[in-house]
């Protein structure tokens, strides 16, 4: 993110608040590598921090009394009472931001009230994690105003909480985890359970590589309907197997794991899912320390796009095509991500073929009457972070 970004957000905070901001900060959102519907599950993820960031400028108030601002949202500043704020009481884009005050004060930190303007340019609705970058910022802001000493992985909790528990949202840790973080130039392989972490060096520009994403321009809304469905099936079928979390289920228990679900046939294919998908992040990770080449976790992308397509059914036609059509043009590997039901698709491609893959999918939208798609490089990048 550019110094200028942060000038002209500070900027536009004196305009709307008649001061200069205590400071401004930065949280990104995220691209997943492998990993996907592991993470309320227990298992592990594989995500890595993207350019495109939610930024904050932000002062300390001592008065009970939250100011809201959207550079992104139509409206004028919100105003709100810190004792008033209670859980789902809010529908509107306000609610992150909000949740995460109240989140942090029902941990017991003493959060006096704030002036806050955020702007954003994480794609909305890309399964990108456009809202966790929304709150990771908030809460990085105001740890740092209010002298909390939280770490990373204690703000993602909150953060967590915030949209689960005020938004009703039924998320997991990894993406504001990955948003708190991330560190640039390396995949953070994340043990969701403890949230043990490991940073994996990831840098396919030095093997002649890239990975696009694709948004589908399909929106999404991951706090109703399906994705809860989900989350609930895979508790029950934790449930039948007499265990805490998927994630106890081993790989090469799995055939005997799913016998004792007996004709139950959705809960069949959703614990099949999580089951072999945290197997595809070991395995990634595997190849990624090895030092071999990394093309060869492309195979890897696309089993995984196959079991969230056939076994979790939570892909769309523009989601298949963007794979089908990568594929078919020279990608190495390539699967939808995120939580589904649209958002984006991630493409591995050499350096040489990524303009043809790019040209070929665009096509392919068009033939088909979907809506062009956007396409840009991930380059892993910096997590949260004060940027001013």
């Amino acid at each position: 993110m550019s110094e200028a970004v942060a000038e002209t957000v500070a900027a536009r905070f004196s305009e709307l608040y008649g001061a200069e901001p205590h400071g401004v900060w930065a949280a990104p959102g995220r691209v997943n590598l492998i990993g996907e519907h592991t993470d309320y599950n227990d298992g592990f993820v594989m995500p890595f921090a993207l350019p495109h960031t939610a930024v904050a400028a932000v002062s300390r108030r001592e008065d009970g009394v939250l100011r809201l601002h959207s550079a992104d949202v139509d409206g004028g500043v919100s105003e709100l009472r810190l004792d008033d704020l209670s859980p789902e009481s809010d529908k509107n884009w306000t609610a992150y931001p909000a949740g995460v005050v109240w989140a942090l004060r029902e941990a017991g930190h003493a959060v006096t009230g704030a002036d806050i303007h955020l702007s954003s340019t994480v794609p909305s609705g890309a399964g990108l994690s456009s809202s966790a970058a929304l709150e990771v910022v908030v809460a990085l802001a105001l740890n740092d105003l209010f002298s909390l000493g939280l770490r990373g992985w204690q703000l993602a909790r909150l953060c967590q909480r915030a949209e689960n528990v005020y938004v009703g949202a039924p998320v997991g840790i990894m993406d504001q985890t990955a948003s708190a973080c991330c560190e640039q130039g390396h995949a953070l392989f994340l043990d969701t359970r403890d949230l043990s972490q490991k940073q994996i060096p990831f840098d396919l520009a030095a093997e002649g590589m890239r990975l696009l994403v694709v948004d589908t321009q399909v929106k999404h809304s991951h706090s109703e309907g399906e994705y809860g469905k989900r989350r609930a099936g895979c508790e029950k079928g934790a449930a039948l197997l007499g265990v805490t979390a998927l994630r106890d289920i081993a790989y090469d228990d799995l055939d005997a794991a799913l016998a004792r679900l007996g004709d139950d046939e959705e809960v069949r294919r959703l614990v099949r899912h999580v089951v072999t998908e945290d197997e595809r992040v070991e395995r990634v990770v595997s190849l990624l320390e090895s030092g071999d080449d990394t093309r060869a976790i492309g195979p890897i992308l696309v089993e995984g796009h196959a079991s969230l397509r056939d076994d979790f059914r939570i892909s769309c036609p523009e989601l298949d095509l963007v794979v089908d059509t990568a594929l078919t043009s020279g990608a190495l590997g390539a699967r939808m991500t995120g939580g589904g039901f649209g958002g984006s698709a991630i493409v591995l491609a050499e350096e040489t073929d990524v303009d043809a893959i790019t040209k070929a999918v665009t096509e392919a939208f068009a033939a088909a009457g979907f809506k062009t798609p956007r396409v840009f490089e991930a380059v892993p990048s910096a997590g949260a972070r004060r940027v001013r």
